[in-house]
C-alpha cells in the first residue's frame, strides 16, 4: 500500500461510534430532562423522555438553595490555582527527571511513583491538623496548597519529554549560549505543550469534581461546587429535580472549558503523536 492510501471505515465502525456517542450524551441529556420536570414526574413509573417546562424554576431553586454562585467562584479559584501550579511544577520536574543528569535521579523518581500507591485517605488526619495549626481551616488555601504538585503529573510529563524532547535540541541551545531558564522557555515548553494541555484538562476536571477533601477542609459557608451539591441533596427528602438542576449547573462550566480548549487539546495530542 502506498503512503497516500487511506483506510475506509466499515459499517461496524460507524455503528460503534454512534453507540458510544449516544452513551456519552445520554447521562447529560437525562440530567437536563430531569431538571426540567417536577420530582413526581421524574420518579414516575414511566419517567419523561422529553424536556419539561420547569427548568428555569428548578435552576433558580438550586442556585438559591445551595448558594451555588459562591460555590462556583470558589471552585474556579481552586481549580485554576491547582491547574496552573501543577503545570508549572510538574513540567519543570518532568524535564529535570527526563533530561538532566544528577545523583539519585532514579531513586527520586521511584519515590515519586511510589507515592501513587498511597491512598490519599491516609494523610487526611495529619493534613487536617496541619491546616488547623497554620490557621487555614475552612479557607480555600487548605484545599489549594496540599495539591499544588501531582506525582502523576511529574510522571506524565517525564514520560512525554523522554521521547518528545531530543538531547540534540538542548545541546544546540547550550552551544548558542542559552541559560537553563532560556532553554526551558524556548525549547522545553514548546515541545511539552501537547502534554501540558492534556495534563491541564485532567487536573482541572479532577479539581472541579473533588469532594472528599474540600468537604472536610471547608465549612458550609465557604463550599466548593461539589460540597454545595452535597448539601443540596443531604436533606431528609431532597427534591431530585432540583438536585439534577444543581448538577446541571455544576457541569456547564466544564462543558464551556472543553468547548473553548477542546480543539487545542485534540490538536496538541495529534501533534505529539506525529512528533512521537
Amino acid at each position: 500500500m502506498g503512503a497516500g492510501d487511506t483506510h475506509k471505515a466499515g459499517p461496524f465502525t460507524y455503528i460503534a461510534l454512534i453507540v458510544i456517542g449516544i452513551g456519552s450524551i445520554l447521562p447529560l441529556y437525562w440530567t437536563f430532562v430531569a431538571a426540567s420536570h417536577t420530582q413526581d414526574e421524574v420518579l414516575a413509573s414511566t419517567p419523561p423522555f422529553l424536556p419539561g417546562g420547569r427548568l428555569w424554576h428548578n435552576l433558580q431553586a438550586a442556585w438559591e438553595g445551595a448558594a451555588l454562585g459562591k460555590a462556583i467562584v470558589n471552585t474556579l479559584i481552586v481549580s485554576a490555582s491547582i491547574t496552573a501550579a501543577t503545570l508549572f511544577f510538574c513540567t519543570l520536574a518532568g524535564y529535570a527527571f527526563a533530561k538532566m543528569r544528577f545523583k539519585g535521579r532514579g531513586w527520586l523518581m521511584t519515590a515519586v511513583i511510589a507515592t501513587l500507591t498511597i491512598p490519599p485517605q491516609l494523610s487526611v488526619v495529619p493534613l487536617f491538623m496541619m491546616m488547623s495549626d497554620i490557621g487555614w481551616s475552612g479557607k480555600l488555601e487548605s484545599v489549594i496548597f496540599p495539591t499544588l504538585v501531582s506525582a502523576f503529573g511529574v510522571f506524565f510529563m517525564r514520560q512525554y519529554l523522554l521521547e518528545a524532547l531530543p538531547y540534540e535540541l538542548i545541546e544546540a541551545a547550550k552551544i548558542d549560549g542559552a541559560s537553563n531558564f532560556r532553554i526551558v522557555l524556548s525549547v522545553v515548553l514548546p515541545v511539552a505543550r501537547p502534554a501540558m494541555m492534556v495534563l491541564g484538562m485532567l487536573t482541572f476536571v479532577q479539581a472541579w469534581n473533588d469532594f472528599f477533601w474540600p468537604y472536610l477542609a471547608l465549612n458550609q459557608q465557604n463550599p466548593t461546587i461539589q460540597v454545595a451539591l452535597g448539601q443540596l441533596s443531604a436533606s431528609y427528602t431532597p427534591d431530585q429535580s432540583i438536585v439534577m438542576a444543581g448538577a446541571l449547573i455544576s457541569t456547564l462550566p466544564l462543558l464551556v472549558v472543553f468547548v473553548v480548549f477542546g480543539k487545542q487539546i485534540v490538536g496538541g495530542i495529534m501533534s505529539g503523536a506525529v512528533k512521537g
